[in-house]
This record gives structure tokens, sequence and C-alpha cells, in this order.
């Protein structure tokens, strides 16, 4: 007899959420291309939020859960990761390696690094960073101590809203980060509901998707959490609990709107992906059950019917899996990957070109050259941070809760990942966390994108071939 069970778990989970939007004035300036320094207001306020997943078996317990936290944060340095990691770490008697803090990568939180202390607005940083970790801190213990046996069921929508970002532009010849609608966008809308078992209570809501939040760019001057801010509200006035957003495999994908300062188009956005969402949220069944065929009735047609049924026994047991592993691999670094001292002359030379530009008026010129020496402080930072050597150590982590995965990656990885892992894992649902518990390495282009002059790419460290390197590892 047919039947279709949702891909589901049976755990204990918690979740608590935070408003951590930094202070007014906080420098700002995440685009090259802005003129500004400082944000000027808020367009919504930046969200964490923590949701608690612990095994539900006798032999499993606090030594065995894992920790989600969901930020909207562009980037953060790795040890201010681990800062956050060990915050909430302290509060819930876990180890920093259950923990993982993923980012939603909002270019318009702002550029939060101390290393910008310097710059207006920069003196902001580092009390807001410390005071981040507080938060979390405070927020993981509330999500471990609200925690209570839960069902957490996943289901997969569709939404067009992010597109393919390599375009071919012909008047320059060259690639640019834009709109391609030639060429094929991941659209899948990944979501989960967790609800408690005794009452039925919504404890928290997930929803994963793959599109860079660059909705706002470098005419906006307000902190804003992007699309995320209208997904989350979307999702929230039906579903009344915390609504994580975790970053899918996005390198090469942004929405078809973007690159503006008017916040009702990021406004839109998020409504269209939080309507995505609510659809595959209302399609989801109770837990424990399975859609079983039932039979042929005779009417004016002859009918097929299905219902509604609880799980056997059997069909029960392995939602209560519960595994959780982190694995690290030597990825190669690319060979031709300029030194620290390349990149600071070339760094310099732009700042001499910004100066020119200013000494003589020309606006357009200055920008231009303000942006390729954001470009190059950015390529600097992360050049001056890679381990040495010829490989990048990566770790990575890899999670099982009943019939769901996930996968929980840092840096900035092609779509291709999200779609090869999911092909090869039909029958469960699958989360694809990028940007979590580190931004470093960067970018992991495909193989086909190296040699093009993307952006993606030129400033990618890792060599060809790597992604695909970690799709076989991801799947193994």
């Amino acid at each position: 007899m047919d039947q279709v069970i949702v891909p589901q778990a049976s755990l204990i989970a918690g979740a608590a959420q935070a408003d951590i939007t930094p202070k007014v004035g906080t420098y700002h300036r995440m685009w090259g291309a802005a003129l500004h320094e400082r944000s000027t207001g808020v367009h919504r306020p930046l969200s964490a939020a923590a949701l608690w997943l612990q095994p539900r078996t006798e032999a499993g317990g606090v030594k065995d859960a894992v920790l989600l936290l969901a930020l909207d944060h562009c980037i953060l340095e790795k040890h201010e990761s681990d800062a956050l990691r060990e915050a909430a770490a302290r509060a819930t008697g876990l180890t920093p390696e259950q923990i993982h803090v993923s980012l939603s990568h909002t270019h318009a939180a702002g550029m939060m690094t101390r290393s910008r202390a310097d710059l207006p607005g920069g003196d902001l940083i580092g009390p807001y960073l410390d005071a981040l970790a507080v938060t979390i801190g405070r927020i993981a213990g509330e999500a471990k101590s609200q925690a209570r046996p839960a069902a957490l069921l996943a289901g997969y929508g569709r939404c067009d809203m992010a597109a393919q970002r390599d375009y071919f532009d012909v008047q320059s010849e060259k690639y640019v980060c834009g709109f391609n609608p030639h060429a094929a966008a991941e659209d899948t809308v990944l979501v989960a509901r967790v609800t408690a078992d005794d009452d039925g209570a919504l404890i928290a809501t997930l929803v994963n998707y793959a599109c860079h939040p660059t909705t706002l760019a470098w005419q906006n001057t307000l902190i804003s959490p992007d699309y995320i801010g209208a997904l989350r509200e979307t999702v929230e006035a039906k579903y009344p609990a915390p609504c994580l957003f975790l970053q899918g495999a996005s390198g090469d994908l942004g929405p078809k709107e973007g690159f503006v300062g008017d916040v009702a188009v990021a406004d839109r956005n998020g409504r269209q992906l939080g309507y995505a969402a609510l659809e595959a949220l209302e399609a989801l069944p109770q837990p424990a059950a399975k859609f079983v065929y039932s039979g042929a009735v005779i009417s004016g047609a002859t009918l097929g019917t299905w219902k509604y049924e609880p799980l056997a026994a059997a069909e029960s047991a392995p939602l209560g899996t519960f595994r959780h592993r982190i694995s690290t691999i030597a990825v190669d670094y690319r060979p031709d990957m300029p030194t620290p001292d390349e990149l600071q002359q070339e760094r310099d030379e732009w700042e001499a070109e910004e100066a020119k530009a200013k000494a003589a008026g020309d606006e357009l010129r200055m920008r231009d050259a303000h942006a390729r020496v954001e470009r190059m402080d950015r390529r600097l930072l992360r050049a001056k941070s890679l381990p040495p050597g010829k490989t990048y150590p990566y770790s990575f982590s890899v999670f099982r809760t009943g019939g769901v995965l996930w996968i929980a990656a840092p840096g900035e990885l092609y779509q291709l990942l999200q779609r090869e892992i999911r092909r090869r894992f039909p029958s469960q649902a699958v989360f694809v966390a990028t940007i979590t518990d580190d931004w470093q390495p960067g970018y992991f282009p495909e193989t086909s994108a190296y040699g093009l002059g993307i952006y993606q790419e030129t400033v990618a460290v890792v060599a060809p071939g790597s992604l695909e390197t970690l799709v076989e590892r991801f799947a193994a």
C-alpha cells in the first residue's frame, strides 16, 4: 500500500529570541561604493534566535545536545563566533563544538569587526560585540530551560525570489555580480515546525533558503536584516514563535531585484519568501502520522482515496535518531593566490588613486577607488588570518535528527552543493546552513566558474574542485 511520511524527528526542543540591533551611529559601511560611515537609523531590528535540540532517549542527554544560533549579521571574525559559542556553552553546560552560530549574511547589519574601531562609529563595535555575547548566553540558557519533548516536521516549498547572479556584461566584456535571467537558480524553501508533544504548543519555525541578503546596498544607511526581517514578520504573524532563518548555499545567488536603497523592496522580497514559507508550513501534517492510500471508491468516477494514519511502532522508532559529528578536511589553496604583501601593494595603489580623485574633485572616481580599497582590505583580512601552508583545514558539522539531515558549513558555497546533496538524499529533509561558525575561507565557486573573472572567483582562496570535494565529503 502506497504511503507518504513527511521527514520528521522526535526529540527535546526549546527556543528563545532577542533583539540584537546595534546603536544608531555605529560604523555601518559594508559596501565599498557607500558614501556614509555611520548608520542613520533602523529599518527593522536585527534578531538572534536559539534552538535547543536534544535526544529524548535515556542514553542521550545534554552531552549529545545541539544548539543552533541564528543571527542577523553579515560576517563575524572567527574569534568573535568562538566567543559567542563559549558564552552559550557557559550558559548551557554544552561544549563549544555542540553549538553552531549561523549568520543570515545581511549586508545591511554593518561591518562588525574590531579592526575598524578607528573609523567613525567604530568605537561602538567592541562594546556591541561584548554585549552580544552576553545576550547570546542569555537566550541559549532560556532555550535550554524551556526545552521539552517535541516533534519537528520539515517540508519543501518553492520561491523564485533568488536569481543566479553571475551575469556577463557585453559592453564591458566581463562578468558582473547581478541578476542573470539566462541561468537556473535554486528555488527550494525548506521549512520546519517544532511543536510540544503534550499540548501541541508551537516552539519554533525554521526557514532555510539560499539567497544573498543584498537587496539593500550602498545607498542604504539604515541598520536592517534585509529581506529576512519581513520574512520573519510574515511567518511569526501566523506562527507566533521564534522563526530561525538559515542561509543556504547562496554563493552565486542573490535577489532578482537588489542593490537598491529602498527598504520597501527588501520588505517585498521578504514577504514573497514569507508567503512561500507559510505555504510549505501549512502543508505539514500532524506529527507521527503517515498519508496512506486507502482504496478506490465508486462515485461519478472511480476515486482513489488517501487518509492519515498513526505511524506504526517500527516507523516511529527511527524518528528518535540523533547523531552529531564534526569533521575536518584539508582543502587546497589555489596556486595563484596572491601573498599579503602583494595585496597590500595593490591596496596602497588604490588608496593613492582615491587621494588623487579627491584632490581633483572627481567624486565618481573617488567612490570607485574607495570601493577597490575596501575590497583589498577584506582580502587582506582574509589572507592574514588564513592558516599557513598549502591547504586550509576546513571544519564542518553534519547531524541527523530522525528523518532530517543538517549541514553546518563555514564559508559561502555555490548552489551546486545544496542541489546535489538534496538530490542524493531524496527521502530526507536536508538543511544546509552556510556562513556557520566562520565566514572563512570565503567563497567556494564551482569549478566551471574559475577563470571567468567573476568577483566570487577572483577573491576565492580555495582551488578549483574544492566545492565538488565538499559535496563528496558531506554526502559520505
